[in-house]
């Protein structure tokens, strides 16, 4: 068995935690790992083989970092150029494996998905096991647990063995539907998690939808290692359909089949559904995550990053802080912070996509104070890491080290900076940064200079592969 672990999207119904240079699969929401860590963890103790992990292009060192946290084993990073849905994806992931495997059986996982009963969900697998062995698609169904309307529903048919038949997927429907589909035993909540062979989902979507399966057997057909990761085609890829498993095939193949899964699942769509699934309320059915002082306050989600938060006479509502944003939204109307995130977006503002703290994959750098003509950050550099050589058309940089070392390079020159010490980069001079010591390496930067953005780096060399200002 192969789990290939879908980890690309925006989470944006996550905002202000989440964002498009670090969306909700990378965080750490329900438990001290990330979403993508824990969905990994889950299948240890399995007879699972190295994870096939699949994201988009500029995630590609938040994935690796992440593995590597975790022992760092996979079997191959594949980089998307462009989102193309949930069926390129897989197969690209089912091309791949085929490689190098006689047909697998494939696990498709969402990196995003909260699982609390790990036992029972390993179960649920070694049943669709089975059925995938007997060349089913199989799909994992959730057995309801309310009348949801936020997801697609699953309609079950005549028993096969371990599981079912499908007989119908449904769209979201509104609630008196949902109520009925409940009442009725027959309907599960579609999770998006699936089993199958290689060979067989591959000509299954050779069969419904042979332009994609064509783009994807081009573009996997010239795939090139970067560092640990895989790239495709690009331009082959960008002209693939854009459609998800569920269009493409399940809701077209003969071969559909379901394995009910009963295990704490939910898909973390927003930060109402962390409310609903937190495992600790207190005794007026808040959750608290952080540092809060809560008076006359009913089931509410509060959530505190760096500050403390103070709430008063409010019921259903949603808190959330970080480094640089509030939102606080009524708890049933969470859905709507799409809008907020689609407004950061037409305007350009950097909360749309970044925090404040910002992850590279030689550290991270924090951007603690900022004027007209100035920036100040604090910067973390791995020990063994170098920032890559570069110089700036706008922007003088003042580095001062806290703690470390720091190894310098400017123009033909080279030096060892140490705690407490400076050096000065003049606009338009070459240089570079390297921690050559075994700690890590903290220092504060000083930008002075006419324009201060991220975008005003011209790169000469970097050991990551990076062409852009990343």
């Amino acid at each position: 068995m192969k789990p290939v672990v879908l980890a690309g999207g925006s989470g944006s119904r996550l905002w202000p935690k989440s964002r498009a240079a670090l969306p909700k699969q990378f965080l750490a929401l329900t438990s001290e790992q990330t979403m993508l860590q824990e969905t990994l963890q889950r299948l240890e103790g399995s007879s699972a083989a190295n994870p096939i992990v699949i994201c988009n292009d500029a995630h590609r060192f938040l994935v690796a970092e992440q593995l590597r946290q975790m022992g760092g084993e996979h079997g191959g990073i594949i980089l998307e150029p462009v989102g193309r849905n949930t069926a390129p994806a897989i197969a690209l992931a089912a091309l791949h494996a085929m490689q190098t495997d006689d047909d697998p059986v494939l696990l498709v996982l969402a990196a995003d998905h909260l699982i609390k009963d790990s036992a029972s969900f390993k179960a649920a697998v070694a049943k669709a096991n089975e059925l995938a062995l007997a060349g089913k698609l199989v799909t994992f169904g959730i057995v309801p647990d309310q009348a949801h309307t936020g997801y697609g529903y699953i309609k079950g048919g005549e028993a096969l063995g371990v599981g079912m038949q499908v007989d119908e997927f449904v769209e979201k429907p509104d609630l008196a539907t949902a109520q009925q589909y409940v009442d009725s035993g027959n309907y599960f909540w579609n999770s998006g998690m699936f089993m199958f062979k290689a060979s067989v989902y591959l000509d299954e979507l050779k069969k419904y939808a042979p332009e994609m399966y064509s783009i994807c057997e081009q573009a996997i057909a010239s795939e090139s290692k970067d560092l640990d990761f895989i790239r495709i085609d690009p331009e082959i890829f960008a002209t693939c359909p854009d459609d998800s498993i569920d269009y493409a095939v399940m809701e077209k193949t003969e071969l559909a089949a379901m394995v009910p899964l009963d295990a704490g699942w939910s898909d973390v769509g927003s930060w109402s559904s962390l409310w609903e699934t937190a495992d600790v309320k207190d005794d007026n059915g808040n959750v608290i995550v952080g540092d809060a002082i809560l008076e006359g306050v009913n089931n509410s989600y509060i959530n505190a990053e760096e500050r403390l938060i103070a709430v008063v006479g409010l019921d259903d509502v949603v808190v959330v802080e970080t480094k640089d944003a509030v939102m606080v939204a009524n708890k049933n109307k969470v859905q709507d912070i799409k809008n907020v995130v689609n407004q950061l977006k037409a305007e350009r503002r950097p909360e749309f996509e970044f925090h404040r703290e910002v992850f590279r994959p030689w550290g991270s750098y924090d951007s603690i104070d900022n004027g007209k003509r100035f920036q100040v950050k604090r910067i973390s550099v791995k020990p063994g890491e170098k920032l890559s050589v570069q110089m700036h058309h706008h922007r003088a940089e003042h580095w001062i080290v806290v703690s470390g070392t720091a190894n310098v390079t400017i123009g033909e020159k080279t030096q060892l900076v140490t705690e407490n010490e400076s050096v000065y980069i003049p606009i338009g001079d070459v240089h570079a940064l390297e921690n050559p010591g075994k700690i890590p390496l903290e220092l504060i930067e000083v930008q002075s200079g006419a324009y201060l953005g991220e975008d005003d780096i011209v790169r000469f060399s970097d050991r990551y592969g990076r062409t852009e200002s990343k």
